[in-house]
């Protein structure tokens, strides 16, 4: 699939696959959508629901252009908190394409290139440490694949939409999503459709609805109860 580098509203890069006409992110600003639907609303939630615990493990479903797993890197680097990220992806961009992103730039962190450019140079299915509180495993395989059981506290389903890629939005999908997360685990996604909201119920998943990033009205967030 052809893919190219785009600046969406924000100012921030992202990659459109224009085969699909789809992008990585939002048009509305990349960065802004991560901060609100990732970070605010899945990070900064759990935290608040676990305010004893100082570790996390978080699985991406997406890793993508590592936009997200470097702004975790980056807001977790002022807490004491400790995470193990794993960031699954099928088919990754080149070392070339992210050297093209200008996350370092736009969230003021050149203190921090370094670690961003690491993400994507370093190894596939190998734990790295890239801080004293950031470990990262970057997993080639496909979503389908994925068979954790009760092993991560916070999920970012960062899939393509539905309109292109339907079967990665499906009960049978959220149902893996159910039994990867510990009990209280939580699962945050961009998306809002109703039927997104009724494969996670159908799940097991307690869903709701909140305000959406920039350009968006709504998105979910789901939360596993036993």
């Amino acid at each position: 699939m052809k893919r190219e580098i785009i600046t969406t509203a924000d100012g921030s890069s992202s990659i459109r696959i224009t085969d699909w006409n789809e992008n990585y992110h939002s048009q509305f600003g990349a960065i802004q959508e991560s901060y609100h639907v990732f970070i605010r609303n899945g990070l900064e939630h759990w935290m608040k629901a676990n305010p004893a615990k100082k570790e996390i493990c978080i699985l991406e479903i997406g890793f993508g252009t590592g936009l997200n797993a470097f702004i975790t890197y980056l807001e977790t680097k002022k807490l004491n908190l400790k995470i193990g990220f794993e960031g699954v992806e099928a088919y990754p961009i080149s070392k070339a394409e992210a050297e093209q992103l200008n996350y370092v730039s736009e969230l003021k962190a050149g203190f921090s290139e370094d670690v961003f450019l690491k993400m994507h140079d370093v190894s596939w299915d190998e734990s790295h440490v890239l801080g004293s509180h950031f470990t990262l495993r970057k997993r080639l395989h496909r979503f389908e694949e994925i068979t954790d059981s009760a092993k991560f506290d916070l999920i970012y389903f960062d899939a393509f939409g539905a309109n292109v890629q339907a079967e990665l939005w499906t009960a049978t999908m959220f149902k893996k999503m159910y039994f990867a997360l510990k009990n209280r685990g939580v699962l945050v996604t961009y998306a809002a459709k109703g039927s997104v909201r009724r494969a996670m119920l159908e799940a097991g998943f307690h869903a709701e609805r909140l305000s959406g990033p920039p350009g968006k009205r709504e998105m979910l967030r789901a939360t596993k109860v036993l």
